[in-house]
């Protein structure tokens, strides 16, 4: 799909595979597949085509985006099922966290969803071009839920998104028993509605601020 407009988001350093791998391999909090590495390399070139048209990352963590962005995604791994699962990150943007959680975990159905037509495209074609069978939804995640979100879920992820208390109801509908939610934000940041209980807590590097936390029913 193409999209014709000035240039409004900042040029992404070129990464060739060896130093992308070797970084990658740093930061994961455990070890990727050859399959996995190859996949989110893919994502990180289609990544770089679409970052000046779309913005899709900001010029502040323009030259650490494996660090910032894969590695705060996959921080995420010890807070996932360990078996299959269905994964709905919201706001999805760029594909953090959602691609990498789903080229990390390829035994989970990831559904990414993204209200912005242009971003939408963009999630579409990275997951066709990374060969990563995740289901995109161009939709505003609101109450009602949109048509063809999953009926259950078993993790929810979202960064630096806030959902109204309706939508969020909507949503623990339709978690599972032993479901959860995970938020990448900033410490000491307003908790999720009720009856949700904060469980286990990531703390990201770099930061004394931002983190994971995990909320269960």
């Amino acid at each position: 799909m193409g999209y014709h407009s000035d240039a409004v988001g900042a040029e992404l350093p070129q990464v060739n595979r060896e130093e992308f791998a070797r970084r990658l391999a740093s930061i994961s909090p455990e070890p990727l597949s050859p399959t996995a590495i190859e996949s989110l390399f893919l994502h990180y070139q289609e990544l770089r085509r679409w970052n000046r048209r779309l913005s899709l990352v900001g010029p502040g963590t323009s030259q650490s985006v494996i660090e910032r962005h894969y590695g705060e995604s996959l921080a995420a791994l010890p807070l996932l099922p360990s078996g299959p699962g269905v994964l709905l990150d919201l706001g999805s943007g760029a594909g953090f966290p959602g691609i990498a959680l789903a080229a990390a975990r390829p035994q989970l159905r990831v559904v990414l969803t993204d209200a912005r037509e242009r971003k939408w495209a963009f999630l579409m074609n990275a997951c066709r071009r990374s060969a990563l069978p995740c289901e995109c939804s161009n939709a505003r995640v609101v109450q009602p839920l949109p048509a063809g979100l999953p009926s259950m879920l078993d993790v929810i992820t979202l960064r630096a998104l806030k959902l109204p208390r309706q939508t969020w109801q909507a949503l623990l509908e339709r978690l599972s028993p032993q479901g959860r939610i995970l938020s990448w934000t900033a410490a000491g940041a307003e908790p999720l509605p009720a009856p949700l209980r904060t469980g286990r807590r990531i703390a990201l590097p770099g930061s004394d601020r931002r983190e994971i936390v995990e909320f269960v029913p």
